[in-house]
């Protein structure tokens, strides 16, 4: 089914919709880009060479160095990429505004991230979410499991997706084939992260973060100029059909009758407003609150009261999509309905190389034919900054829980030099895998990128929330508990997926046969009833198993979270670094330099030999203490106690406004 979607055919400029096969053959365009990526690299290659690297200690105390306004913008950057840009503006384009809803369900979840559940990570001081699971239920099978699972949604959901939109964007400016644009990506991201360094993201995030928020606001003016202002948007959107329809039933190219309604009925709605308000709750609490990308940016902040204001700034951040894509991705539809419309299978195999439809073009569309020269050139070299940051983020999570949490099992006595060749190697296996998930990604869910991502982390990430959840708020829970309710989860989320994938989603004029029983409940509703399985499962094992003493939760627990008593772990780590074993029987011997071209590769690819120093026990106490402290100055506290309130007060006016 999937090989009808591979899109092997370049891009023509047969029709006056059609986007020139290059749009990008400008001087303005081609400079503002070469000097938007020289920005970011001096930006990388200055915070990199102004983190501490070379010591353990300096590693983990620069990872607690980042001020309020670098998180918040960095959580934004993380979370919207060349993805969201796509996804976003195409659900918009094909179902109106409900999908706002997706980003505004955020704001409250990351308030809930800053307050409830990063003090608990804090306490307990983790640095990655097994790793935490590891210190609460003891054992490594979960660890290991949670490992697995989050590479394998990093490959369906993240990687696949934003590698896709981020070749729809070069498709359309360059005329590219999907595959020779992923390539190139790849390409560029290999470069940018080498040269630039992942101890440099957090800063690279914060200025693309200004610059994507600039360009989508200019892109946004444009936009609304084009149709006439925001009060046309609603008329002209709501005529805004295909001129080529065939046969094809009037339901399917006809604007949706709640387009501009976030919440909709709660059977007949594409988006019902109890799975937005309950089940998006859920796949939120996955994401913000436990997943590896979105924490570890609360974990690096100076002290609580950042980690707070950051998530401020992020959930003010995330009340802009609406304006800043979704309202871009209706007017592309007004301004190319033949091409951001069309229903015709031939008609959009020619305009995307996709029959299934075509609005994931809506906002590259946008931005190649109406953005002006210079300014077109701005706004790709974004989609394209924003991607690669997603990307290198993503790699570095995905390298880490690979090297730390499954290969040490393979090899407890591996050296750090191995572990950082071991997380390289993998990273090219998880490139191959996700290119090859590209088809099915272009053909899913009627060919609207966010419904897909959506929809598969609705089918796996319930049960891994459930765990969380009821691990920080119920110390009942025990390891046989949460290992069962996370392994018969799966296979109930695997089962949709699995079925849904091989029948296919379908379209609207060629909907899938998928039975009823499986893929007639919304995917919504199933992550609830998936989550309300789950929890089930895992509080009703642990009643009916032993409960964990609490000398091995103190700090780990809400109920537990303020106990200064001593912690004895349930189990050590299993991971051995013999570096300091094999030092004892060697004898002191002048070590040789290396020559400066061996220093500059070495420097350059991130494998400095440079030892740590021994620390002393109360300077090992005192980092310690660094690390786990989650204590507030009064008046900062209250400051951002009444800007969480507020931000919350403007989130619920804003759904009761779209409503």
């Amino acid at each position: 089914m999937v090989w009808d979607y591979f899109g092997f055919s370049r891009t023509s400029n047969n029709t006056e919709d059609e986007s020139p096969t290059a749009a990008l053959n400008n001087p303005a365009d081609i400079s503002v880009i070469v000097i938007y990526f020289l920005i970011v690299l001096v930006v990388g290659v200055w915070a990199m060479v102004r983190t501490n690297r070379s010591t353990v200690g300096g590693f983990f105390l620069a990872g607690r160095s980042m001020v309020w306004w670098l998180i918040g913008a960095s959580l934004f950057a993380s979370n919207i990429g060349s993805g969201h840009f796509v996804g976003i503006a195409g659900t918009g384009a094909a179902a109106g505004i409900a999908v706002s809803g997706f980003e505004w369900n955020a704001i409250i979840v990351v308030v809930i991230l800053g307050w409830l559940f990063v003090p608990i990570y804090i306490k307990a001081g983790v640095v990655t979410m097994p790793e935490y699971l590891k210190k609460r239920f003891g054992g490594q099978r979960i660890r290991i499991y949670l490992s697995v699972l989050s590479l394998f949604l990093y490959i369906f959901t993240k990687i696949s997706a934003d590698m896709f939109s981020g070749a729809i964007f070069i498709q359309q400016a360059l005329g590219l084939n999907i595959y020779v644009a992923v390539i190139a990506l790849l390409a560029i991201t290999a470069l940018y992260t080498v040269t630039g360094g992942l101890a440099a993201v957090i800063y690279t995030d914060t200025l693309q973060t200004v610059i994507m928020v600039t360009g989508s606001f200019i892109l946004m003016g444009f936009a609304f100029n084009e149709v006439g202002g925001y009060e046309n948007v609603h008329d002209r959107y709501m005529t805004a059909i295909p001129s080529i329809t065939g046969n094809i039933s009037e339901k399917c190219y006809q604007p949706r009758s709640d387009a501009f309604h976030l919440f909709r009925d709660p059977l007949t709605g594409d988006l019902p407003w109890p799975g937005m308000v309950f089940g998006l709750t859920i796949q939120a609490t996955w994401y913000w609150c436990s997943d590896q990308v979105i924490v570890q940016r609360c974990l690096s902040a100076k002290n609580l009261s950042h980690v707070k204001g950051g998530c401020i700034l992020c959930g003010y951040l995330k009340l802009l999509p609406m304006f800043l894509m979704v309202f871009p991705g209706m007017i592309s539809r007004i301004l190319y309905s033949d091409v951001v419309a069309c229903v015709d299978p031939d008609e959009c195999q020619k305009y995307c190389g996709a029959t299934v439809g075509c609005t994931n073009i809506a906002y590259p569309k946008l931005v190649v034919d109406l953005m002006p020269n210079g300014l077109r050139g701005l706004m790709l070299s974004v989609m394209m900054a924003s991607l690669m940051s997603s990307l290198t983020s993503v790699f570095n999570s995905a390298s880490t829980l690979f090297t730390m949490d499954i290969y040490t099992k393979i090899r407890p006595y591996s050296k750090e030099r191995e572990l950082m060749i071991a997380g390289r190697v993998f990273i090219l296996v998880l490139i191959g895998i996700s290119i090859a998930w590209i088809p099915v990604v272009q053909s899913a869910q009627s060919g609207q990128l966010y419904d897909y991502i959506q929809s598969i982390t609705s089918y796996l990430t319930p049960p891994v929330a459930a765990v969380f959840m009821l691990a920080i708020f119920c110390k009942r829970v025990n390891e046989s508990g949460a290992f069962y309710g996370l392994i018969i989860g799966l296979p109930i989320g695997l089962s949709r997926m699995i079925t849904e994938f091989a029948y296919g989603t379908g379209s609207c004029n060629n909907p899938s046969n998928c039975p009823d029983i499986i893929c007639g409940v919304h995917y919504l509703y199933f992550g609830m009833i998936l989550f309300l399985v789950s929890c089930i499962i895992i509080v009703g094992v642990s009643l009916m198993t032993q409960p964990i003493d609490d000398k091995h939760l103190y700090r780990l627990c809400w109920s537990l979270r303020n106990r200064t008593e001593e912690r004895v772990d349930i189990d050590p780590d299993n991971w051995v670094n013999d570096e300091e074993e094999d030092n004892k029987f060697q004898h002191e011997e002048p070590e040789e330099k290396p020559g400066f071209c061996k220093k500059a590769l070495m420097c350059f690819c991130g494998l400095e030999e440079t030892k740590a120093p021994k620390l002393s026990p109360e300077e090992e106490a005192e980092l310690k203490k660094k690390l786990t402290d989650t204590s507030e100055k009064p008046l900062w506290k209250n400051i951002v106690n009444i800007n969480a309130i507020i931000l919350l007060c403007v989130a619920v006016f804003f759904h009761g406004y779209f409503g």
